[in-house]
């Protein structure tokens, strides 16, 4: 076990420099005077910077050579590069020029937004969007964020909240000006009237919630290239947010239907969120998407002429694949396991049939680390303990041991998920191999109601939140201990979101079990969560109940949300409990935190609360990040005996 906090901040240190890649492009292809030919791969990287307490983006660049479906050579062309303030980017259709959206803070600390029009050779435009000040800031989120070039690429489209009027105050009063300023700005003024609401100063509105905060009302702009022009597509009505847009038109069809149990060859169902803005082979007749399977992410073809699915990935010693882009066949892929950080690989997709055939190729080497193995556990939880609804089913976690010695038996921390329907994949997580790095086992649990395990899963857990998870959980962590791989006088507990909800539960129902609990922004008082939360129908729904707009709960179904919340048995609870909270949290309001933090404050149980006043659900920013880890790793050294409480 190593128990320095200099040390364990050095280990920390080392492991966060791996990046995780974002993005990669397939470069049009070339022909060699000799035969054969090549094309250039771009990637782009995210990575934390200690230093700057920031996330930076890096770009890195390969070459491949190839003759008609084999690869003869695949790796880098050069060194690894930061960009600078690019918060987006896309190719034009004919791959000549990018446009690029760019965020500049100028010397008087006035944040800008820029898009650029870059040749092959030089930046041919460059537009200052917010002097225009047609729109406000550029969606550049996942969900609404995008740039679309026009075919003939002279038009760009993308997503910006919509303008709003001006406001002041009431009793704003506007400066004198002497009679030859007022001559020059007569012109101005009478052009350029625009209305200024007073009543509106502070006017409350309404955005899209946990991560999308101050996103009210998107619009479509188009911008004209040649001419500078910005103007916003009309006929939207006000109630619909576009996103995402796209110029073509789509003929939609099913082609998978959801699974509701795995199939017989493993087939679980798709669940990805967002599908590789290239992911058709070359005789349009089939997908390639990464989807969760059970506790791994595999790559599957989709047929869409006989719906028949392929995995790509199932036999394969890495945990989790990620398609990036596919041009003619060639694929660019991401991958990772919980003891291997990412690495792009490249190949060919086989023809039709003959997918399992597939043979990868390496861009960048990456070794896995010393002295951590990992491993997909399987449990059938026992029959008192089986939904009456949907038996048969079962749930795994992911279970990540230090370098072994017969001698010593790791302390091991437990860990389910959030969401409650989020799942753990086997890839490469930053906190959970540094604990490992420590000499702590690691237990990450799949509870039953986790995606990837089939629709039947997820519909088991509806209504029984704080029964079923909590279960699954204990009975994943007690089957361990029977195994004698860990320590069963030093087990830990962390749990975020629905997570900590478990957790609290956890910890109240099992006192004694769990040494100590750190938890992040926990899901503790339905009730209360209801009228605080950005996704109120999340709530009732998970809890059993239905939803509508404009119904007020019943005193009845206030009493049953708080029966299933583990604030309830808070009296009950010894375990020492680290909090950590994030103030702009919309999920889970951090009132949430606070209403535990008081409820074993005043019975004395050893509690901490770290308050993050810039940071929001995730606590993801790069300084909370390392800060949440540290006092963390401190907290279980003061719970196990190790050093003083801080």
């Amino acid at each position: 076990m190593i128990t320095d906090s200099e040390e364990i901040a050095g280990i920390y240190q080392e492991i966060s420099k791996f990046p995780t890649p974002l993005k990669g492009c397939i470069g049009p292809q070339a022909t060699l005077k000799h035969g054969g030919k090549y094309c250039n791969i771009y990637s782009e990287w995210s990575q934390r910077n200690l230093e700057r307490a920031e996330w930076m983006k890096l770009c890195r660049e390969y070459v491949v050579f190839y003759d008609e479906n084999s690869i003869a050579y695949a790796g880098p062309s050069g060194r690894s590069m930061e960009l600078r303030g690019e918060l987006m980017n896309r190719d034009s259709p004919s791959g000549t020029r990018k446009a690029v959206l760019r965020r500049h803070t100028n010397n008087k600390g006035e944040e800008k937004q820029y898009l650029e029009i870059w040749s092959k050779t030089s930046k041919d435009r460059c537009i200052n969007l917010t002097v225009l000040d047609k729109h406000g800031k550029v969606y550049e989120d996942d969900q609404f964020g995008c740039l679309v070039w026009s075919h003939s690429e002279t038009h760009i489209l993308y997503v910006a909240e919509k303008k709003r009027p001006k406001v002041q105050s009431f009793f704003k009063t506007k400066p004198e000006l002497s009679i030859e300023e007022k001559d020059d700005s007569t012109n101005d003024a009478e052009n350029d009237q625009k209305p200024v609401k007073q009543a509106d100063q502070f006017l409350y509105l309404e955005d899209w919630g946990e991560g999308l905060v101050n996103q009210s009302t998107p619009v479509l702009c188009v911008l004209d290239i040649e001419t500078g022009n910005i103007s916003e597509l009309q006929g939207i009505p006000e109630h619909i947010s576009p996103g995402q847009y796209n110029l073509d038109k789509k003929i939609t069809s099913t082609v998978v239907k959801v699974v509701d149990y795995p199939t017989v060859d493993g087939f679980t169902g798709i669940y990805c969120s967002d599908l590789a803005l290239n992911c058709w082979a070359r005789d349009s007749q089939r997908v390639v998407i990464d989807t969760a399977q059970r506790s791994r992410k595999d790559l599957i073809v989709i047929n869409i002429a006989t719906g028949i699915v392929t995995s790509l990935t199932t036999d394969s010693e890495v945990g989790s694949w990620m398609l990036l882009d596919i041009q003619q066949d060639l694929m660019v892929v991401s991958c990772s396991s919980p003891n291997c950080p990412p690495t792009l690989k490249v190949g060919f997709l086989p023809a039709e049939g003959q997918e399992e055939r597939i043979t990868w190729v390496t861009l960048d080497e990456t070794e896995p680390l010393s002295r951590i193995e990992w491993k997909i556990l399987t449990f059938t939880p026992p029959p008192e303990q089986t939904h009456p609804n949907f038996p048969g089913l079962q749930f795994e976690s992911i279970l990540l041991i230090p370098g072994k010695n017969k001698n010593i038996k790791p302390p091991l921390i437990v860990i389910p998920h959030g969401g409650p329907n989020s799942i753990f994949v086997a890839s490469w997580m930053l906190l959970h191999i540094v604990f490992c790095k420590l000499g702590y086992a690691v237990l990450l649990v799949n509870y039953r109601g986790s995606s990837g395990f089939g629709q039947d899963s997820i519909r088991s857990l509806t209504g029984n939140i704080g029964i079923q998870d909590v279960e699954d959980v204990q009975y994943a962590a007690e089957s361990l201990l029977k195994e004698g791989v860990v320590d069963s006088q030093k087990v830990l507990l962390i749990g975020g979101s629905h997570g900590g909800f478990i957790g609290c539960h956890l910890i109240s129902q099992y006192p004694g079990f769990y040494k100590a609990f750190a938890t992040r922004n926990p899901v503790i008082n339905l009730a209360s969560k209801l009228g605080t939360t950005d996704i109120p129908d999340h709530t009732m729904v998970q809890a059993g109940f239905d939803f509508a707009p404009d119904q007020l709960p019943t005193p009845s179904v206030l009493t049953a949300l708080l029966s299933k919340s583990p604030i309830i048995n808070a009296s009950r609870v010894t375990t020492p409990v680290l909090i950590l909270l994030g103030e702009k949290d919309k999920r889970v309001n951090p009132s949430q935190g606070l209403e535990l933090y008081r409820a074993l404050k005043v019975r004395d149980v050893p509690v901490r609360l770290l308050w993050y006043p810039d940071d929001s659900h995730s606590l993801s920013k790069v300084g909370t990040e390392v800060d949440v880890f540290m006092n963390i790793a401190l907290w279980f050294n003061f719970a196990l005996g190790i050093t003083k409480a801080a």
